[in-house]
């Protein structure tokens, strides 16, 4: 359980880091490949939720980042997936993230 936490804290210590510092994301010129069909099966644990893989842009190709569970920082969270979006200039990366509803 506190791994779990600390997985998410360090997660949401990343996304703030990015936000703060200002940096802009990186324009990838070429479309990024199609999502995977991932099977992920029953959750391991009562507030288990899927976070879906995704394709990242590293060192000049992609390479896929496998979906894993997770649980939400707070309870009725729910998990945003991030997307590959189209820009004038290429595709760009938008984190997902926790919702509180």
């Amino acid at each position: 359980m506190n791994r779990r936490i600390a997985a998410v804290g360090l997660f949401a210590l990343i996304g703030i880091i990015t936000l703060l510092s200002g940096c802009a994301p990186a324009v990838i010129a070429v479309r990024p490949p199609e999502p995977r069909v991932e099977v992920y099966g029953t959750p391991p644990y009562a507030d288990a939720v899927w976070v879906p893989g995704y394709w990242a842009h590293r060192r000049g190709h992609w390479d896929w980042v496998p979906g894993h569970w997770a649980s939400p920082p707070r309870p009725r969270s729910v998990w945003v997936p991030g997307h590959w979006e189209e820009r004038r200039r290429g595709w760009v990366w938008v984190p997902g993230h926790w919702q509180h509803r």
